[in-house]
């Protein structure tokens, strides 16, 4: 993988990390274009890069993840992880496989943001408005909505996670805050193991280019992703999913286009 790439793929996934459009998407139809969508490395930066994005979370909400008196916290997101781990560990195979077929993708963009059109008027009498005040039971469900964007690449993480808190009745904004931080100990958790995998079969990738490349991936990721974080908030609030399901439609669209003039293999 050159640094073009590198950057390119770093700035997509920046962007769309936080969005309901589903970054892992984003960068497999990228990596398609670039034609390295089954090469081992590409697999691992595209996963350690969606880790560097992650980070903006806990810079952003530093008081939250340092609040180390309170333990319920750190519950709620193992509680929520645990149902993501488990299909995770089951399915990784059928992701991989996915993630190389564009015509899968593009076709869960174009479904997902049919839904995305009309969600706002799904959820309409929230009664939680603070990440304190979700339990347990709240935040498990919350994490099982996880696992539909794990069996389903291209759906978006965080369009399954921020329905899933809207369905048990948070708002939108605090739906969307559950959804960064459950995103942290996810893609923590994703980062590990792929760097594992990759150390024991191929770590000849993990040379010093390899880490660099890596290195400034998740450093673009992170930058870009601070300001796409503090957008999506306010944007959410004010208009709601509406804009990101027609992109969906439009993109899913294009890219059935692109495959079918055999532009997009």
């Amino acid at each position: 993988m050159g640094y073009i790439q590198a950057i390119v793929l770093a700035i997509i996934e920046g962007i769309t990390e936080f969005l309901p459009v589903s970054s892992t998407g984003h960068m497999a139809i990228a990596s398609a274009f670039f034609e390295t969508a089954s090469d081992p490395f590409t697999k691992l930066f595209e996963i350690v890069i969606q880790f560097g994005a992650i980070l903006s979370v806990v810079v952003l909400y530093w008081k939250k993840f340092i609040q180390f008196k309170r333990l319920d916290f750190y519950i709620k997101l193992f509680i929520a992880i645990i149902p993501a781990l488990a299909f995770g560990a089951v399915f990784k195979k059928h992701i991989d496989q996915a993630l190389e077929k564009p015509i899968f993708i593009s076709s869960i963009l174009f479904l997902g943001g049919i839904v995305l059109l009309f969600v706002d008027n799904w959820f309409k009498a929230p009664v939680i408005d603070d990440e304190e005040k979700v339990n347990y039971k709240t935040s498990f469900f919350i994490g099982c909505y996880q696992v539909l964007a794990i069996l389903l690449p291209g759906l978006s993480r965080s369009a399954a996670t921020i329905i899933g808190g809207m369905q048990q009745k948070l708002t939108r904004s605090a739906a969307a805050e559950f959804s960064f931080f459950l995103a942290v100990p996810t893609m923590f958790a994703a980062t590990a193991k792929s760097i594992y995998d990759i150390w024991n079969e191929e770590p000849a990738l993990l040379n010093s280019d390899g880490i660099t490349t890596l290195l400034i991936g998740s450093i673009i990721a992170f930058i870009v992703a601070l300001i796409a974080i503090k957008f999506f908030i306010s944007f959410l609030q004010k208009n709601g999913f509406r804009l990101f399901g027609w992109y969906r439609i439009i993109l899913g669209l294009v890219l059935f286009i692109l495959i079918y003039t055999g532009h997009l293999g």
